[in-house]
């Protein structure tokens, strides 16, 4: 199946790819109203679809729980209960149903490419501030989850592509999308419940039994349900590689993660 995908997704064709967003990102930016997409108030800078109110109310500014994501009074990696599990760390500049959900909902729904750039500021200031305090390590490679060919040609880009290049671009890590492959086209996740979703995504994913890197931060737009990213996680984990998760928004949810994986 890795050949197939390769055959489709060169890495040339990665690289059209990138310019075709650079250009669409540019095409956007001048036809975006200079209203904005959270509020609708008029905005000076149309490109980032988002007045700064909105920007700031929305993200987190104070210790968040890398586990669960509930609000904590002092700069710890994890609560006192996800201290005891200790589940893997996903990193996230908002909450997706108290933050900014609406405005990732419109990169992913409705194309609105060009507010990409400003979120992926905002992780990064959160990952550069966790790494400062020691409580996040930086990875080796940057790792998005990937669309089956099917979906990407359907949707015409694949978002945690996007944002994994922005934020390899920012960081100065490698990002690598050619090792881990989606092999099938499962039903969207939207609407399941939990043990639906897992058995949806069984088996759904495939890594190349070359895979180098020990260190990665796996990036996908939301985190909710967490089980995407944990299926994923188990087949870099059973290779002893360490796991991160990077996202745009998460939603706030005890033992998000870790439930997921003892079931």
């Amino acid at each position: 199946m890795s050949r197939f995908v390769k055959r489709i997704w060169p890495p040339s064709a990665w690289r059209i790819v990138c310019l075709g967003y650079q250009l669409s990102t540019r095409w956007l930016a001048g036809s975006l109203p200079n209203r904005c997409l959270l509020c609708h108030q008029s905005i000076p800078i149309p490109e980032t679809g988002i007045c700064i109110v909105c920007l700031q109310s929305g993200l987190y500014h104070g210790p968040i729980c890398l586990g669960c994501g509930k609000s904590m009074q002092i700069e710890v990696d994890y609560c006192g209960e996800c201290q005891k599990r200790q589940p893997r760390k996903v990193v996230a500049p908002c909450s997706y149903h108290q933050g900014l959900g609406a405005w990732i909902g419109a990169i992913k729904y409705q194309g609105q490419l060009a507010a990409l750039p400003v979120l992926c500021r905002a992780l990064v200031a959160r990952i550069k501030l966790l790494e400062q305090q020691g409580l996040i390590m930086l990875p080796q490679a940057i790792v998005p989850v990937p669309l089956h060919p099917k979906r990407l040609q359907q949707r015409g880009f694949n978002q945690a592509w996007l944002i994994a290049h922005e934020l390899s671009q920012l960081l100065q890590l490698p990002l690598v999308s050619e090792g881990l492959t989606r092999q099938q086209d499962t039903r969207p996740q939207a609407g399941l419940s939990g043990a639906q979703r897992r058995r949806n995504l069984h088996d759904a994913f495939m890594l190349a039994d070359d895979f180098a890197f020990q260190r990665i931060a796996l990036v996908d737009d939301v985190v909710t349900t967490g089980t995407t990213v944990s299926e994923i996680a188990r087949l870099f984990e059973a290779r002893y590689v360490h796991v991160q998760v990077w996202c745009l928004a998460r939603a706030e949810a005890p033992g998000l993660l870790d439930d997921l994986d003892n079931e």
